[in-house]
């Protein structure tokens, strides 16, 4: 069978990713019906899933993988993003946490209890450890969603449930309701508070109707209040019960009981226990610190790092960002090429890509034969836009190299250490994805040196990471510009195009790849110009943006990219406003012409499974990736 990817890929900013795993057990024509419905306005990716119970041969899912693939041909001709192959595995929960990861899906669709049965997930898994948002379906489903009804208490499900009976009753026009529920004694100064997000947020959903219920027994209220409905939507407890079977009082009555359909919500929300870096979490970066952190005098036997990468077939490409660069390039460029190319041939490609610069540096560049790109006249199709991010992520589309490195290129006192000590951690652990550089920072401040480097990462970057991100508190400078990953990881990652690009890029390695598979290099020292304490200000509210925009959006606001400063002269203050937009640029391996140019389907994979490519286009809905075939994984 060759499964097809729907040609309606593209995926708007405002668009939600929804994912149906279509499992033996379900009730396909259900499932098919919410997928299709959604996929009116949401990004529907629909996946064929047969589990194996462990110990048991893949094999015994084949006669269950015939009949899944005749659901899906089915679905051919509708707007859902159906995933190539059926998966057969004995580790499908993992399975679809991957493809969560891989697919940046917001919303899980699961059938209860069929699916939560076939995935060996119990409700305190779901309550306690969600990839995203989860809907539990259970049926019937109707033909039409001419009435949904969405029984909200002020708890943060809301948002979440009334969005989804917006979506799902779209297409066919149908009605819905919010009903509040309310207890038979009077009001409270606090029950009302509690519903003040939820009536600011219904003023802004002008479509959905709205209706009130005062019942001590609220679950016979919603019962009682949905009988002329075809759907109920609700949300579960918020956190486990003694029962590891129950999704709390109310959703399990509901679930039970209902005469129509049920969805039962669990949004993923930011426990604050959750963020608490535990015994666990610290024990872990402890490890991780002690076997993940190398010195770049480990690499420094080039002969051998040669011949090591050799044998493995691996090629490395260096690309280097400039921006008025002319007072440190000639000494880079002339150790890179005369140690790394010509004694050693560690870098098999050089390329310099550069934003625009208005001294010698492109000269420069050419003068020691090295191809310059200017990255505003790259890929002309999606757009210009500044900043060292956009310069990055089109290097990705310029070289060729199986491994890419890039450093920045004002260090006062470059050595090849920079690249080997990079390359080296790449070429000899095949788990490695994804390498920093580290180095003490004395700063060239004018005509001293200053040791107070480091301003932002300490200030801003580091807190921030520990506050949200505790796993990646042993990177000891994540905003460093030194750093390279394998083309099979970098071309999948979204570039923030500004400032934020280093910590965009360290998240969503550690997002895609997992700590295990990120490393750091001590670089020894790094010497360069020290910027401004407004350019400072401006990197931070970067960085900080870039760190909450990838956070749940449910929980949080929309992050600004307005930011206020105060600039004096002479004796006047005044407030300045400065727009500064990190703006992701997509994979580039959704990118057609990089597909076209490098062949993406055929290229060798390392270290990820053939099956988990990332699939998409950008504008054409006629550039299509496809990977035909039916894949048995083992996870």
């Amino acid at each position: 069978m060759s499964s097809q990817l729907n040609t309606h890929t593209n995926k708007r900013e405002d668009q939600k990713t929804v994912l149906v795993p279509l499992l033996p057990n379900s009730d396909s024509a259900d499932m098919v019906k919410i997928a299709q419905n959604l996929a009116h306005s949401r990004r529907v990716i629909v996946v064929g899933l047969v589990p194996v119970a462990s110990g048991q041969s893949l094999s015994t899912g084949a006669q269950k993988a015939r009949q899944l693939r005749g659901v899906i041909e089915k679905l051919s001709g509708d707007r859902v993003n159906i995933l190539p192959g059926i998966r057969v595995s004995d580790a499908p929960w993992d399975d679809i946490r991957q493809i969560i990861v891989e697919e940046q899906v917001e919303l899980l669709m699961l059938y209860h209890p069929n699916d939560l049965n076939a995935l060996e997930l119990n409700a305190s898994e779901i309550l306690s450890h969600p990839p995203c948002d989860v809907g539990l379906v259970r049926g019937p489903i109707p033909q039409k969603f001419s009435k949904v009804i969405v029984p909200i208490n002020g708890g943060p499900h809301s948002e979440c449930s009334l969005d989804l009976g917006l979506a799902l009753s779209q297409p066919d026009q149908g009605k819905v309701t919010s009903l509040r529920l309310d207890s038979v004694e009077k009001e409270t100064a606090q029950s009302n508070r509690e519903f003040e997000p939820v009536i600011s947020m219904l003023e802004q959903m002008p479509e959905v109707e709205q209706a009130r219920a005062s019942q001590n027994n609220q679950a016979e209220a919603i019962i009682e209040s949905a009988i002329d409905n075809d759907l109920i939507i609700l949300g579960t407890v918020q956190r486990p019960t003694v029962a590891t079977d129950s999704f709390g009082a109310i959703p399990d009555f509901i679930l039970a009981n209902a005469k129509c359909g049920v969805i039962a919500i669990k949004t993923r929300r930011l426990e604050l226990d959750d963020q608490k870096p535990t015994a666990q979490v610290s024990k872990k970066v402890d490890r991780w610190f002690a076997q993940n952190t190398f010195h770049a005098d480990e690499f420094d036997q080039l002969e051998q790092l040669v011949a090591a990468k050799q044998a493995k077939g691996l090629r490395i490409s260096l690309a280097l960002p400039t921006l008025n660069e002319e007072e440190t390039l000639s000494q880079i460029l002339a150790q890179t090429q005369d140690l790394l190319m010509e004694q050693y041939p560690l870098i098999d490609e050089l390329v310099v890509i550069d934003s625009g610069s208005t001294d010698d540096t492109r000269e420069i560049a050419r003068s020691f034969g090295v191809p310059v790109y200017i990255h505003q006249e790259l890929l002309p199709r999606y757009g210009m836009r500044d900043g060292k991010g956009e310069a990055l992520w089109k290097s990705l589309y310029v070289t060729t190299g199986d491994i890419v490195l890039w450093c920045d290129t004002d260090i006062k006192n470059f050595h090849p250490r920079f690249i080997y000590g990079l390359a080296g951690p790449l070429i000899r652990y095949p788990n490695i994805q994804f390498v920093k550089g580290f180095y003490k920072r004395p700063l060239n401040m004018g005509k001293n040196l200053t040791s107070g480097g480091g301003r932002v990462t300490e200030l801003t970057a580091r807190p921030l990471l520990n506050m949200f991100y505790p796993q990646l508190a042993g990177i000891i400078q994540p905003l460093a510009g030194e750093y390279g990953g394998r083309r099979d990881l970098l071309e999948k990652l979204a570039f923030t195009s500004g400032y934020g690009v280093e910590t965009s890029l360290l998240i969503d390695s550690f997002e895609k790849a997992g700590l295990d598979a990120l490393a750091q290099v001590d670089l020894i020292e790094r010497i360069h110009q020290g910027q401004s304490l407004e350019d400072l200000s401006r990197m931070a509210f970067a960085v900080s943006q870039t760190i909450f925009s990838r956070l749940n959006k449910k929980e949080l606001k929309a992050v600004s990219h307005s930011m206020r400063r105060l600039e004096q002269e002479f004796d006047e203050i005044s407030l300045v406003t400065d727009e500064l937009i990190e703006a992701d640029r997509p994979p580039m391996r959704t990118v057609p012409e990089y597909r076209d140019r490098y062949r993406v389907p055929e290229r060798p994979l390392t270290g990820v499974k053939k099956e988990n490519l990332l699939r998409g286009t950008l504008d054409d809905p006629e550039d299509v990736f496809l990977v035909p075939g039916t894949f048995t994984s083992k996870s």
